[in-house]
């Protein structure tokens, strides 16, 4: 069975920068895969060449055995409607309630109207452990903690088959940063994406 993901010999430098050199990867379908390193070593930017936001120098991104490097734009979005993301920072827009955030990619791809949004989205909320009043809140009014199961449920609420999470846990104190590891993990399992 092909990959869910593959990399070949994906490389990508900034200037006289090298970053990626010739990085191979396979995830199986259904398989969670952490890629560890010290800051600067090509974590994000491996993700982001994945998520087509910066393009590789050399090298294959296969996405369920499509070649995914040179895609139009209008492709790409295709590709990445079955791409969930947590972003390190949250990534939260600070001027839309909770369930806004949540149901966002929802909302913009016009999935679906909204108020079966916002049901999607307590839903969601409630996978990770947040109550329904919480999706009328303001992203700056919770603790980075929650913030953080906001940005999660936001990566889920689409049911995508991929889940990225970039350095879920920066941030956060220990108690609080296994308590998110444990959700994810959860979340995953949950939802049956590759991760």
């Amino acid at each position: 069975m092909e990959p869910k993901i593959q990399l070949r010999g994906v490389t990508k430098a900034f200037g006289p920068k090298k970053v990626l050199t010739g990085v191979d990867l396979d995830v199986a379908r259904g398989e969670s895969v952490v890629i560890i390193g010290g800051s600067g070593t090509g974590k994000s930017v491996t993700l982001k060449c994945i998520l087509g936001l910066l393009t590789p120098d050399s090298g294959s991104i296969r996405i369920d055995g499509r070649e995914v490097t040179a895609l139009s734009t209008a492709e790409r979005d295709m590709v990445n409607r079955q791409v969930g993301m947590l972003f390190q920072g949250g990534a939260l827009f600070d001027s839309l309630p909770v369930w806004e955030n949540v149901a966002f990619g929802l909302l913009s791809r016009k999935q679906c109207g909204r108020e079966e949004a916002r049901e999607i989205a307590v839903g969601k909320l409630a996978l990770v452990g947040l109550k329904p009043h919480i999706a009328d809140a303001w992203p700056a009014d919770l603790s980075i903690g929650m913030q953080k199961r906001v940005g999660l449920a936001r990566a889920i609420a689409t049911d995508p088959e991929i889940i990225f999470f970039d350095e879920p846990t920066t941030g956060l104190d220990p108690i609080m940063a296994d308590m998110i590891n444990e959700l994810i993990v959860h979340v995953n399992r949950e939802v049956g994406a590759t991760a």
